[in-house]
This record gives structure tokens, C-alpha cells and sequence, in this order.
């Protein structure tokens, strides 16, 4: 039944969003400026990261371990649906400067979720379990990869909508977003006896060491070779 809901809220939101989409290229226009072909290709990788999640949630792993209590779900469901509601927030006459600012920050934030959501694959979770440790890729560099992806699209949507709502709902869904980071990491920890030393070398969600992210990861799997 949870994965039947989430499917269901996915598949919505993905055919409005295609809808969406079919709309504005229905109503395309010869010379368009540069704001509506961004606007465009962070509509279309929305879409896109929408299908990914769908295909994930299909195909992903049984977990190991599940957090406990209805705590855990509550914070992964607002988190999850919070952001949601600020995209459907109306949008604010911020200029078209400010709008493209808004728009690049939506899809880059976006296309960096796309990335992370693909390398995670099939380890993928919405409420706090474990399936599989991955600590390679985005997850060398920081802990939580995809919340921070995402949340830089949100920052984008934020300023789409510029007001004291639209900053109050991201600040509460960051706060439930934090909450889900300690859920899945005490999960995990219980599963995996080699996350306090992946945690113990890797920043939670602002890198540091930007460029050695690669040799981190490296030793740390030499590291566990060696304690196997």
C-alpha cells in the first residue's frame, strides 16, 4: 500500500507535469528569448527525474533494516510533500533576470538530483531504510547528495515565488529534511558496520576537500578490503 501511494503521488505529478510541457510546445512560438528555453529544460528534467523516481521505486532493493515508529514516515512524508506544495505556490512578478537566476538554479539543482538519483539506483528509499551502503560517486563528496540537489532546486523555486510563505515552507521542509538525514543515518548505522568510518571521513552536506573526493573514496574501500 505505501509503495502503491507513492507510485500513484509520482505518476500524478509526472503527468501534469507532462501536460505541462505538451502545453508550453503547443504554444511555442518562432524567436523565443532565452527564459522560456530554460524554463523548458527544467520542465522536461523535472519530468525526467519524475520517471527515474517512478522506475526506482519499482525496482529497488528490499531493505535490510526499516526505521521504527510512525516518527521516521511522518518526516519523510512532509519533507516529500512540502516541496510539492511550494512548486504548485503561484509565481511572483520578480523580473526576467531574476526569473532566469531562479529558473537556472531550478534546473541545475534538478540535473544534479538526476545524477544522484541514478548513481544511488536501486538503493533508493523515501523512508528511512537500508537496502545497500553506497558510498561511491556524489556519495564521497557528502552524505546526502540528493537532499542537498534538491534543495537547490528548491532554493530556485523559492525565489520564483519571493514570499514570506514560499520561505517559511522551504525553512519547515529543510528542518524535516535534516530530521530524515538523522532517521536514515541511525538506520544505517544498525545495518552497516562500516558506516561510522564512511561517516567519520565524509561531511554531512557541505564538502570539504572538494577535489580529493575520489581518493577519499578510494582508501575508504582499500579500508574495508583490508579489514575483510
Amino acid at each position: 500500500m505505501g509503495k502503491a501511494s507513492v507510485l500513484a503521488a509520482f505518476g500524478a505529478t509526472a503527468t501534469v507535469k507532462a501536460l505541462a510541457i505538451k502545453s508550453q510546445l503547443g504554444s511555442w512560438e518562432q524567436g523565443q528569448n532565452i527564459e522560456k528555453y530554460v524554463e523548458l529544460a527544467a520542465q522536461i528534467e523535472s519530468l525526467l527525474f519524475l520517471v527515474l523516481l517512478l522506475n526506482l521505486t519499482l525496482l529497488r532493493f528490499r531493505p535490510k533494516q526499516t526505521a521504527a515508529g510512525w516518527e521516521p514516515r511522518l518526516s519523510a512524508l512532509i519533507g516529500t510533500c512540502l516541496s510539492f506544495l511550494l512548486v504548485a505556490s503561484p509565481p511572483a512578478d520578480v523580473g526576467p533576470v531574476f526569473r532566469i537566476i531562479a529558473i537556472t538554479l531550478v534546473l541545475v539543482g534538478g540535473l544534479l538530483s538526476i545524477y544522484v538519483l541514478a548513481w544511488l539506483g536501486r538503493s533508493f528509499s523515501i523512508t528511512a531504510q537500508a537496502r545497500q551502503l553506497v558510498t561511491s560517486g556524489p556519495y564521497a563528496v557528502v552524505r546526502h547528495p540528493l537532499y542537498v540537489s534538491e534543495e537547490i532546486a528548491l532554493i530556485g523555486v523559492v525565489l520564483l515565488c519571493l514570499s514570506p510563505l514560499a520561505i517559511l515552507i522551504a525553512t519547515v521542509q529543510w528542518m524535516f529534511q535534516l530530521r530524515r538525514m538523522t532517521n536514515e543515518e541511525r538506520v544505517l548505522r544498525a545495518s552497516f558496520p562500516g558506516y561510522s568510518d564512511y561517516a567519520a571521513i565524509t561531511p554531512k552536506i557541505v564538502p570539504r576537500q572538494f577535489g580529493n573526493w575520489e581518493k577519499r573514496d578510494r582508501n575508504l574501500r582499500l579500508e574495508r578490503l583490508r579489514s575483510k
